[in-house]
């Protein structure tokens, strides 16, 4: 799923299109940074709101806190209908209602990804593990 989703940012910005890939984890630090600086959050919000692909890995690894929704629910709120937004995850989508909290906040999530949305099963092939055996041949 991670190198997928890297080849896909990848190729986007050989296209010249505006794009992004970051795991979850480093989103929420960024955010957490961001808190901290005036009108940090704001910025932040715009920064990533702008790329016209926007790639998440590792998403829902962890179960967002309630501050995590939030940022999540106004990000996707601000990207939809403007860009796509590519999420790796290990989880299936019937999951994600759950991991995201099941409130208020991931109906409110979940609204904004579920409709005009692609989904891809790439199985259970690891490039990791596929990688490893080639170079032990």
């Amino acid at each position: 799923k991670s190198y997928l989703g890297c080849a896909l940012a990848k190729q986007a910005c050989q296209h010249r299109f505006r794009a992004h890939y970051i795991r979850m984890p480093d989103l929420e630090e960024a955010w957490a940074l961001a808190k901290d600086r005036p009108q940090g959050q704001n910025k932040f919000l715009k920064k990533y709101a702008a790329f016209s692909l926007l790639v998440i890995d590792e998403w829902l690894l962890d179960h967002p806190d309630e501050t995590i929704s939030r940022m999540l629910l106004e990000l996707l709120e601000r990207r939809y209908d403007t860009g796509s937004t590519v999420f790796c995850t290990q989880y299936p989508k019937k999951d994600w209602h759950q991991r995201l909290g099941s409130g208020v906040h991931a109906d409110a999530v979940m609204d904004r990804i579920v409709h005009n949305t692609i989904w891809i099963d790439t199985g259970t092939h690891n490039m990791r593990e596929h990688a490893a055996a080639a170079g032990s041949q």
